[in-house]
């Protein structure tokens, strides 16, 4: 497995890549955000370590950019114990956050959790989902509104799967965590909301108004029955 770590703290980022090293990784390192967004591009790695605060093309926007070209798994660092930077992360696609200062062993925990969600073989009973407009294919990966591709990240995905496989049933924030896999998630709920508000802009017809993952309110979401 390839990581990339774009950090512009030299010794964050030698930290960073000589733990993953010695864990078994190939890493490449970059010092700024557009120097990171090219070697994404040619390298095309695994996982990305990313942090938000950079010169010459800031985190969030490397972040953006990614996103709309790929569906690579993105971890943020953030040096910030406020919510805002990490939400914002989030709501563009990154799959999880760290705050620094962090334990490397933490983040190669966080960074395994995350390619595992992006590379678990399917179950053998999950096939081709269909609700509404949207056909979820979890054999090949794949999703599709109307018959269109719909790039989700890999959170996104399993959030999605977990939603399909207990349809019509409702699974509080907590329990989408812990089947989705995604147990290192601090601020649980924030982080649950965050998720399903991207699902929904990618998948609903009117994502105020959704029809197919409806909120609970009080407990949690369900994917519904009705459609």
């Amino acid at each position: 497995m390839k990581v990339l770590i774009i950090d512009d703290e030299p010794r964050i980022a030698q930290g960073v890549s000589r733990y993953f090293k010695n864990s078994g990784f190939e890493t490449l390192t970059a010092s700024d955000g557009l120097t990171g967004l090219e070697l994404a591009r040619r390298e095309s790695p695994d996982l990305i370590i990313l942090d938000l605060r950079l010169p010459e093309m800031d985190g969030l926007d490397v972040c953006r950019t990614l996103r709309r070209e790929s569906d690579v798994p993105i971890i943020m660092l953030t040096a910030r114990a406020d919510e805002t930077d990490k939400l914002i992360g989030l709501e563009l696609g990154a799959d999880d956050y760290v705050t620094k200062p962090f334990s490397p062993r933490e983040l190669v925990a966080r960074a395994r959790a995350v390619l595992r969600r992006a590379h678990t073989s399917p179950t053998p009973e999950a096939q081709i989902y269909t609700f509404g407009e949207v056909t979820f294919n979890v054999s090949a990966h794949q999703c599709s509104v109307r018959g269109e591709p719909v790039s989700l990240t890999p959170t996104e995905f399993e959030l999605l799967h977990t939603l399909v496989r207990h349809r019509g049933q409702v699974l509080s924030r907590a329990q989408l965590l812990e089947a989705a896999n995604l147990g290192f998630y601090e601020g649980v709920e924030r982080t649950v909301d965050v998720h399903i508000h991207n699902l929904r802009h990618k998948i609903e017809p009117d994502p105020a108004h959704p029809r197919y993952i409806l909120t609970v309110f009080g407990v949690g979401y369900r994917l519904s029955r009705e459609v």
